[in-house]
C-alpha cells in the first residue's frame, strides 16, 4: 500500500486580460494609431458613450455597450460580467485629462488599465492658438456649474474652457459681461481634428454668434473692462465682496484666520457657523482642489452663503442647514476645522476635536467672555496658540481723524497630535469626479 505523503497542488488563475481604454477623437478611427486599431479589432467587448461607439467601423466585431446611468456605481458590476473577455473602453482624447480613466483607476485599479490617449481637445486647441499649454489655466464646465469660471478672471489671463454644450459659449460671453470682462476676447473652437474643425470668434459683450456645435472648447484671451476690479486669491477679500447680514468674518481677522488654518490642496475645512460662509469660501479660493463643508443653523444664512460661493467662484462648497454637533455626524474627515459660531453650544467643541483627522488643525474665534473661557480651557487642555487679535480703523472725529476699535476677538488654533492616529492611519476622501459621467452622457470631446 502506497503511503508517501499527498501533496496539495495549488493552481494559479492567470490574471484577468487588462483593460484598454482608448482615447478616440473627433477625427474617428481614421485618427487612431495601430495599436489601437489591433486593440478595437481583437475586442470582445467595446463599452463607450454612444458617439464614441458610432465612430467605430464594422470590422471591430466586438460587443458594443453603452455606459449605463448613473456611471460611478455600476461601473464594477459592469466589468464584472465581462470578466474574462477582452474588453476596450473608448474615451475622448486623453482618459485621463477630465475622462473615464480616473474613474476606472480607482474602482478598478490602475494595474489592470492598459491607457492609450488620443490628444486633447486642450492640446489641440492650443496647437492652433499658438498658446503654450503650461500657461493656459484648463476650466471644465463639463458637469459643473457656470460660477467655477468667476474664481479665474483676471486681465491677462489665457483661459481653455472645456463646454457643456452648444449653449456654453454664450451663457461664458454673458457671466463675462457681468463680471466687468466684456473687452475678453472669445474663440470657439469646434469639433477639433476632424474634417468640420471651425473656429468662430468675437468679444464677450458683443458676442455674435448663434450656438454651434456641441462638442467645443472655449478660448479666453481675459480683458477687464475699466473700472473693473478683479479680487485677489490671497485671503482677507473686502467685506463688501460678501453678502451678509452682519454675521461675517471681518476681513483683517479673516486674513489671520485663514493663515492659522494653513490651507493645502485637496484639503477639506469644516466651517461650523458659516454665518455668510466667508471662511469656507475664502479657503476653496485659496486652491481649486481645497474642499470645504460649511454648516449653518439659519436657513437664510445658509442659502446665503450659497450665493456668496457661487459669486466667488466656489460653487463647489457644501451647505449643510442644521445646528452643530449633530449636524456634524456623517460628515467626511475633516482636514481642518474653524468655529466661527455656536462655541457655547454643548458638545461642539469637543466633537470638532474628536472629528479632526491627527495633524489637522482647529481655529475657534469668539468675542464674547463666556467662549473666551471655553477657549482658554481647551489652550490648557490641548495647548496650541492663544490670541487677542484687535482691529482699529481710522474715522473722522469732527475736523479730525481718529481711532475707532473694534471689538477684540480671541482666537484659539491647534494642531492635533498625530500620535492620536488610529491603527491604519488615516486617508483623505477623494473628490468626486463629475467628468466622466458627463462624458458617458454626452460623449464630450476632450
Amino acid at each position: 500500500m502506497d503511503r508517501s505523503p499527498t501533496r496539495e497542488v495549488t493552481i494559479v488563475s492567470p490574471p484577468p486580460p487588462p483593460v484598454t481604454v482608448i482615447g478616440i477623437g473627433a477625427d474617428g478611427w481614421d485618427g487612431l494609431g495601430p495599436t489601437a486599431r489591433e486593440a478595437l479589432r481583437a475586442a470582445e467587448v467595446v463599452i463607450g458613450g454612444r458617439r464614441h461607439l458610432g465612430l467605430l467601423p464594422p470590422e471591430c466585431h466586438g460587443e458594443r455597450v453603452p455606459w449605463p446611468s448613473p456611471l460611478r456605481p455600476a461601473v464594477p458590476g459592469l466589468f464584472a460580467a465581462h470578466t474574462g473577455r477582452r474588453v476596450c473602453v473608448l474615451a475622448s482624447g486623453d482618459p485621463m485629462f477630465f475622462g473615464i480613466g480616473r474613474t476606472l483607476a480607482e474602482l478598478l485599479g490602475a494595474e489592470r488599465l492598459r491607457v492609450l490617449p488620443h490628444p486633447s481637445s486642450v492640446s489641440l486647441a492650443c496647437a492652433r492658438l499658438g498658446w503654450a499649454l503650461e500657461e493656459a489655466e484648463v476650466i471644465s464646465l463639463v458637469g459643473r456649474p457656470l460660477a467655477t469660471l468667476n474664481r479665474e478672471l483676471y486681465a491677462g489671463r489665457r483661459l481653455l474652457v472645456l463646454s457643456a454644450g452648444a449653449e456654453t459659449p454664450t451663457e461664458v460671453a454673458g457671466l463675462l459681461g457681468d463680471r466687468g470682462f466684456g473687452p475678453s476676447r472669445l474663440r470657439v473652437l469646434e469639433q477639433l481634428g476632424s474634417a468640420r474643425e471651425r473656429c468662430v470668434e468675437g468679444t464677450a459683450e458683443q458676442w455674435p454668434h448663434p450656438p454651434g456645435d456641441p462638442l467645443n472648447v472655449i478660448a479666453v484671451d481675459c480683458a477687464p473692462a475699466d473700472g473693473a476690479r478683479p479680487l485677489s486669491l490671497a485671503p482677507g477679500l473686502p467685506d463688501t465682496a460678501y453678502d451678509h447680514d452682519g454675521q461675517l468674518t471681518k476681513r483683517h481677522v479673516r486674513a489671520a484666520t485663514l493663515a492659522a488654518l494653513a490651507p493645502a490642496p485637496g484639503e477639506l475645512l469644516w466651517d461650523v457657523g458659516g454665518g455668510s460662509g466667508s471662511i469656507a469660501v475664502e479657503w476653496m479660493r485659496a486652491h481649486r482642489t481645497c474642499r470645504a463643508v460649511s454648516v449653518e443653523r439659519d436657513p437664510v444664512r445658509a442659502e446665503r452663503i450659497g450665493r456668496n460661493a457661487d459669486a466667488l467662484g466656489v460653487p463647489g462648497l457644501t451647505v449643510v442647514t442644521g445646528a452643530a454637533p449633530d449636524a456634524l455626524a456623517g460628515l467626511p474627515t475633516p482636514d481642518a476645522v474653524f468655529i466661527g459660531g455656536g462655541l457655547t453650544a454643548p458638545g461642539v467643541l469637543e466633537a470638532c476635536w474628536a472629528a479632526l483627522r491627527p495633524g489637522g488643525r482647529i481655529v475657534a474665534n469668539t468675542v464674547t467672555l463666556e467662549s473666551e473661557a471655553l477657549l482658554a480651557d481647551r489652550y490648557r487642555c490641548h495647548g496650541g496658540d492663544l490670541v487677542r487679535l484687535a482691529v482699529s480703523h481710522a474715522t473722522p472725529v469732527g475736523a479730525f481723524t481718529g481711532w475707532r476699535q473694534a471689538m477684540p476677538v480671541t482666537q484659539w488654533s491647534a494642531t492635533k497630535p498625530l500620535d492620536s492616529r488610529g491603527p491604519g492611519g488615516y486617508a483623505a476622501d477623494p473628490a468626486e469626479p463629475v467628468e466622466a459621467e458627463a462624458e458617458a452622457a454626452q460623449g464630450e470631446t476632450r
